[in-house]
């Protein structure tokens, strides 16, 4: 059986992930941005930025969530899974006002993928 932890946290990111691929194809039409342009209305480019940027990101996260759950903690790792989705909410909401918004969303985005990594490397190192 999985951890529900991390397994929410898995869920709340492939769901945040679905919602952001959807404001990109919103925007588009809103902004006509016809496909396979991403460039146009600054806008529109914010709004793409977001869902590329999470790509990015939930590469390194989701990865690093599993591994911490599974060497280090489960519930710890299903709490910074929480804080990592709620920072990608903030970074989009900041990002759509204006690309100087992003930063505070993106710090704890950041931070809690490097502290579940480094987490995962101990707890193998620790166990093996």
């Amino acid at each position: 059986m999985l951890p529900l932890l991390p397994s929410m946290a898995t869920a709340l990111a492939v769901l945040l992930f679905l919602v952001l691929t959807l404001n990109v194809s919103r925007a588009r039409g809103r902004y006509g941005v016809k496909a396979p342009s991403v460039a146009g209305d600054p806008a529109f480019e914010r709004v793409f930025r977001v869902q590329q940027n999470t790509l990015e990101q939930i590469v390194i996260f989701l990865p690093a969530l599993w591994l911490f759950a599974r060497f280090m903690s489960e519930t710890w790792a299903g709490i910074i899974g929480l804080v990592w989705i709620v920072g990608r909410l903030l970074y989009a909401w900041g990002y759509y006002r204006g690309e100087n918004q992003r930063g505070p969303g993106y710090a704890i985005t950041v931070a809690c993928s490097i502290i579940l990594l480094i987490g995962a490397f101990v707890g193998m190192f620790i166990r093996y």
